[in-house]
């Protein structure tokens, strides 16, 4: 609602949807705690999966992780965002209709989910679990939500882009690329798809998206939350105006290259290991200029600390993001990652992210605005408070848990005696065993972090109940929009392309490129270019400083070349590292092993070891380490898993690796082991399948799944619906007459017998030339 005058006018925010946003966050996020929590304790007693589908480890981390990131931090983010983007706009939202859509579409997905994921539907892929359906509709919604605020800046009154505005700006460009990339399927029923790309190249864009959704989602957001809601809870300005343009600029650029770092001593390319270990590495820099930037804000207003609990999760949640960025590159050296990968440290590493950086910040954020949209006062400071002592606590108990038990575990598994020729712990459960106890303080960690959020819950509600919402309003002179409407029109996309910040940024990627890619005279050249064009930046920045700042300060009078500059800061990381890959690594390409495409009944079996969630707590990739090599086989090439779409390398090792499981145990075994895991493996804390021996395995959909498959590239004889129905027979026919020779009874048609086949076909391989023989078959039967 808008009153007018002839010089300025009233403008009401619409804080309806901001509040709307915030109760959603702090609901979400102990529904999201909860199922956490849960999971904690099925880790030390296995009885918790209660023997139901829907209610095992394997089908409730998603949804843990799920309901953690877009359902908590997303409504978190969500009402942050709208909240101070029209305070630093001087504007209403564009249009209260799209905030609304965002608003329930949002949460129609977050509901989609947590009915989805437990059922088993799911893509498998690390925080992009949703099936497709779904992916379909966060884009959308995000296109929505990208329309609304974009629209809202250009209607705004306020000449300048503050920097929180930036970081909102990277995050909806970057999300949206990120998603739409890594979630591109071929659908095969209305509930299931299979990515595009498989094998290396479906583990390269996972974790440029997997690693950048951290940075994207999880940090750049809350990053421009902090930049605004800390300098008004201090009531102080930003320590440092320039600090914060290097931050967000080199935070940008350098993050999405980080990705493979999550792929370290596999069968990916050196070349992009090194790549992500380098921009890692280089990551320590611009993400310690950002929290001491946070931090300094407080500068003369630390005193408060002792009493206002608003600044203490600010403060505290920045502090955690300061040893959060500490750790992430810490984990990506080479010889560090041999030690943590697949254990619990990595564990710690992202709760104390998510629990430490995210949710304190959003505490601090939740704390702060309930008295202002619902004009009151906090209920209780002293159990704000409590809450900052209890989460505390508890998100100590929990990392430090983690990281000993990460190390330990590390330990165990990679040591060796007799001059490294024989494992020191050759039993797997031996190391599990060791951490139980750990495991178990993890738990007592996250039970005190929720207990702690329920006092928010309480405090909240007790605080808004009966108080009256209310809108902010601002008065706006009519001379601030002309200025606004002046300042939008003084750079164009010319002017934001051809510049000198511009120029010299492109001969100097161009210099590393070479030097990093290039050899011999190349590789000089590059060295030379990059060495030249960097003195020659800095002399003239010296020289003619103030002209760039002019330049700045016009760009950000303009949102949309400032998004395009964005843009093109985040691609550039992405393409290097994607193009390249997709292009080379084919099957007709490689020079080792290739694997064998699965048989239509292991196909079946591998969609039911994905639906179970059994890649949350095995890997499928050994490492190119000794200790791997002993315990597992031989390590994996990358034309080993070629065909697997999805991959299944895996990011966490609760039970073994099982790459080369195929052959190694009787069928028999992995029978009763599914059914009664602690009767062949004590000790373990895997929960058993016994719905597995009932259920029915869907045949029916193996033409529609044959068939995508050849589409994707997977050299299948052209079969008939009959020719896949009598392969799967026969096979299954073979399971079945060996289980019952040892005394197991199923039929055919079970989901244990596609399931073991699948198991059975584990790290089956062939020849480079019989590999190729098979595509140039299958190219003339097609």
């Amino acid at each position: 609602m808008t009153t007018a005058s002839p010089t300025a006018k009233t403008i009401e925010y619409d804080d309806h949807y901001v509040r709307l946003f915030m109760l959603a966050g702090i609901i979400w996020g102990f529904v999201g705690m909860l199922a956490g929590l849960l999971i904690a304790f099925q880790l030390n007693f296995s009885f918790l999966n209660l023997e139901l589908p829907w209610l095992t480890f394997g089908r409730l981390r998603p949804l843990h992780t799920n309901a953690a990131i877009f359902a908590f931090v997303g409504n978190m983010m969500f009402a942050g965002m709208y909240h101070s983007t029209q305070r630093l706009c001087k504007c209403r939202t564009a249009s209260d209709l799209l905030t609304g859509i965002h608003f329930w579409g949002w949460q129609a997905i977050i509901v989609g989910a947590a009915i989805t994921l437990p059922l088993g539907l799911t893509q498998s892929k690390e925080y992009a679990e949703l099936i497709w359906p779904l992916d379909i509709a966060v884009a959308g919604i995000w296109i929505v939500f990208a329309v609304n605020f974009f629209w809202t800046l250009a209607r705004r009154n306020e000449p300048t882009l503050y920097v929180a505005i930036w970081f909102y700006i990277a995050t909806i460009v970057t999300v949206a690329l990120l998603y739409v990339v890594n979630n591109l399927a071929l659908p095969t029923t209305l509930l299931h798809s299979y990515p595009i790309f498989g094998g290396v190249k479906d583990a390269l864009v996972q974790w440029w998206y997997g690693h950048n959704a951290v940075a994207f989602f999880l940090t750049t957001p809350i990053l421009g939350i902090m930049y605004y809601y800390i300098p008004k809870a201090a009531n102080r300005p930003v320590y440092s105006y320039r600090l914060s343009v290097v931050h967000f600029w080199s935070l940008v650029f350098i993050y999405i290259w980080a990705g493979p770092h999550h792929l370290l001593n596999t069968s990916l390319p050196h070349w992009l290991q090194a790549l992500g270990m380098l921009f890692s590495l280089m990551l320590w820099a611009p993400s310690w200029g950002g929290m001491l930037n946070g931090l300094l804000t407080l500068r003369g207003a630390w005193n408060k600390l002792r009493y206002d609990p608003v600044l203490k999760f600010l403060a505290a949640g920045v502090t955690f993001y300061g040893m959060a960025t500490f750790e992430g590159p810490l984990l990506s050296i080479r010889a560090v990652n041999y030690l943590s990968h697949y254990t619990d440290w990595t564990i710690g590493h992202v709760h104390g992210g998510t629990l430490g950086w995210n949710g304190f910040m959003a505490a601090g954020m939740f704390y702060f605005l309930a008295p202002r949209l619902w004009k009151t006062k906090l209920y209780s400071v002293g159990l704000a408070n409590m809450h900052f002592w209890v989460g505390l606590v508890g998100i100590l108990l929990y990392v430090a848990s983690m990281w000993a038990s990460g190390i330990t575990q590390g330990l165990m598994l990679n040591g060796t005696v007799q001059n490294g020729t024989v494992l020191a712990y050759p039993n797997f459960l031996d190391t599990l065993n060791a951490i139980r106890p750990l495991m178990l303080t993890r738990a007592v960690g996250g039970t005190l972090y929720l207990a702690g959020w329920i006092l928010l819950v309480v405090n909240i509600y007790k605080t808004i109940k009966g108080a009256e919402p209310v809108n902010g309003t601002i008065t706006v002179e009519s001379s601030e929009e002309e200025e606004t409407r002046e300042i939008e029109g003084s750079i164009g996309l010319a002017g934001t392309v051809f510049n000198w910040p511009m120029f010299y940024s492109f001969w100097v990627i161009l210099g590393l490129s070479l030097w990093f890619f290039g050899g011999g005279l190349l590789m000089l050249a590059g060295i030379g270019l990059t060495t030249f064009f960097s003195l020659l930046a800095i002399v003239h920045f010296q020289a003619t400083s103030a002209r760039w700042s002019e330049w700045y300060e016009k760009l950000l009078g303009n949102w949309a070349p400032f998004s395009i500059l964005v843009f093109i800061a985040v691609a550039i990381g992405g393409m290097i590292q994607i193009i390249p890959t997709l292009v080379v690594q084919k099957a007709e390409n490689l020079e080792d092993r290739v694997q064998i495409p699965y048989t239509p009944l292991e196909l079946a079996g591998r969609d039911i070891y994905v639906a179970e969630g059994c890649y949350n707590c095995h890997s499928q990739q050994i490492r190119t380490m000794k200790p791997d090599v002993l315990r597992y086989g031989d390590y994996s090439r990358i034309g080993e898993s070629i065909y697997d779409y999805p991959f299944q390398w895996g990011s966490k090792r609760t039970g073994p690796d099982l790459a080369r499981e195929g052959g190694k145990r009787p069928n028999v075994w992995h029978f009763d082991h599914m059914r009664k895991p602690r009767d062949i493996s004590p000790g373990s804390n895997m929960p058993p399948y016994p719905w597995l021996m009932e259920k029915e395995t869907d045949l029916d959909a193996l033409p529609g799944k044959i068939a995508a498959m050849r589409t994707l590239g997977v050299p299948y004889p052209d079969w008939t619906e009959e020719d896949i129905r009598q392969s799967v027979e026969e096979q299954a026919a073979g399971i079945v007459d060996d289980l019952a020779k040892n005394f197991r009874e199923t039929s055919a048609d079970k989901q244990i017998v596609a399931l073991i086949a699948y198991l059975q076909k584990l790290g089956a391989y062939e020849d480079v030339e019989s590999a190729r023989a098979r595509i140039e078959s299958a190219r003339k039967a097609n």
